[in-house]
């Protein structure tokens, strides 16, 4: 082992290090520096690099807060999938700066949109549909296609949150060049389906996305906020499942352009014929569709890729119909002032929220309505005069 000593001998710094039998000496001059005031004696020290901040210096900055909305737009017309993803992060946000941005942004790429085709894909949880869109999806980009893909990931009722993590089932597609994929969480919107899904729609059609593919949670029971924003409507279905007569409610079955029976290669042969009658004769009871469609019922395998070809067919034979006799330009004139209904009873919402009276009085309303007091009934038309007022 190793030892040293060390001693100051006049201007001389000695350092002495014995390692064994053998004594090393090790002689430092001082270096005289000298000032117009003073002189100093020292060891001179080479200066070192900075040390570079640990925490990056802009991960505080807004999103978005260094591009104009000009810029947004070139970047969104260009195809530039970053600067797309902030806007749609913009869109989506819940204070009130981005989303004022985010709306300007929507309101110059307006006239870009409108060209693309949209379809909604829904279905009970478990039915395949994040498979079947990565297997349609690559389809539709080997067709030539451009393809967006909103896939809504439902939140938790306790924490809020959400998984976000639909790409991971679409393996495929997620790496596609002529894919994009935006999961959203539903944040307990009606439907399922997020709450800025439909200005997230607008923007991928002006970034110069061609199909538009809209994957909702899948509740099984209300899925109009879906069928409010897209051309075709497809429903996803299982054989086998226990009780067919869900699938059968009027409702969900009424509002469907197509039934897709998925996972036909799981089946047994005989229960999937027996499933696809027994829809088909439902569907023979409804009344006849306002597009002059009559829906059909297929079957498929997403995961082995067996009647995708056949699926678009159908929703190409229907975009043909409707576009020839009217209704689909009828039908997105009908969604545009539902939504802008959608939206007025939206902000209704948040202003009577944020409203300093209401604020002021609605909790201690609370405590009346729990303990009794007073009836939820009386209560909210009490708020709802100091909104008025």
């Amino acid at each position: 082992m190793a030892t040293y000593t060390s001693l100051f001998c006049g201007s001389l710094f000695v350092i002495q290090l014995f390692c064994g039998s053998s004594v090393h000496q090790i002689w430092l001059s001082s270096v005289m520096s000298e000032s117009k005031n003073s002189k100093k004696k020292g060891l001179s020290i080479s200066k070192g690099i900075d040390t570079p901040d640990s925490v990056n210096p802009e991960y505080r900055k807004k999103p978005g807060s260094d591009l104009s909305v000009k810029d947004y737009v070139s970047g969104i017309r260009k195809g530039d999938r970053t600067i797309l993803s902030r806007a749609i992060t913009l869109i989506e946000s819940s204070k009130p700066e981005n989303r004022q941005l985010g709306e300007e942004i929507l309101e110059q790429c307006l006239s870009y949109t409108g060209n693309a085709i949209r379809i909604g894909i829904t279905g009970v949880p478990g039915v395949g549909k994040s498979t079947f869109i990565d297997s349609l999806g690559t389809f539709l980009t080997g067709e030539g296609k451009k393809v967006a893909v909103l896939a809504i990931d439902p939140s938790s009722s306790r924490s809020k949150g959400s998984i976000l993590g639909d790409k991971t089932r679409m393996p495929t597609l997620s790496t596609d060049t002529n894919a994009f994929i935006r999961p959203s969480p539903a944040s307990g919107t009606l439907g399922g389906v997020a709450r800025k899904s439909r200005e997230t729609m607008l923007l991928c059609e002006a970034a110069g996305f061609d199909t538009i593919i809209i994957e909702t949670v899948g509740v099984g029971q209300s899925e109009t906020a879906v069928h409010s924003m897209v051309d075709f409507f497809l429903l996803l279905m299982l054989a086998g499942a226990g009780d067919e007569l869900q699938g059968i409610k009027r409702g969900i079955m009424e509002m469907a352009d197509l039934i897709a029976i998925n996972k036909s290669d799981q089946q047994d042969k005989n229960s999937i014929n027996r499933t696809k009658q027994e829809f088909e004769n439902a569907l023979s009871l409804f009344p006849p569709s306002p597009s002059g469609w009559k829906p059909s019922v297929r079957t498929c395998s997403a995961l082995k890729g067996t009647g995708i070809r056949e699926i678009w067919g159908e929703i190409t034979d229907y975009l043909g119909k409707t576009k020839e006799n009217g209704y689909f330009i009828q039908r997105r004139a009908e969604q545009s002032s539902y939504w802008m209904h959608e939206t007025i009873t939206r902000e209704l919402k948040v202003q009577f929220y944020e409203h300093p009276p209401v604020k002021k009085q609605i909790r201690e309303l609370e405590e009346k309505v729990k303990s009794g007091e007073i009836s939820p009934f009386r209560a909210a038309e009490m708020l709802l005069k100091s909104f008025s007022r």
